[in-house]
């Protein structure tokens, strides 16, 4: 199973931002995709996740009602639609997968991608 993030950048305060990944290898033997965050200094932390074959999601507190994964299963693409972006959102984003429902550990999931690096300026 191969990871690839796009969508990554510089954005102002309030601003908005797409990451994108992108599966490829056997990835029907994992369901649930998520997007995890770590910024210089603290732990990697869950953002949001998403079970590809039902739909269901989580959020972390800190971004819900800003941020919306989603997925794409015939392009095998899972989204992460970042609004009202702040500067403590500011971290390195990382697309992963596995097979533990909706799990916010990331000893939980089995493939990772590099991450893009995400910079919210004041």
């Amino acid at each position: 199973v191969r990871l690839v993030e796009s969508g990554g950048g510089l954005v102002q305060a309030g601003g908005s931002l797409r990451l994108s990944c992108e599966g490829s290898g056997r990835t029907f033997n994992t369901y649930v995709t998520a997007w995890f965050r770590q910024a210089p200094g603290k732990e990697r932390e869950l953002a949001a996740a998403i079970n590809r074959v039902i739909g269901t999601t989580t959020y972390a507190d800190s971004v819900k009602d800003r941020f919306t994964i989603s997925r794409d299963n015939a392009k095998d693409m899972v989204y992460l639609q970042m609004n009202s972006l702040k500067p403590w959102d500011t971290a390195v984003y990382y697309c992963a997968t596995g097979q533990t429902e909706l799990s916010n550990s990331p000893s939980s999931y089995d493939y990772w991608g590099p991450g893009p690096q995400v910079t919210v300026s004041s």
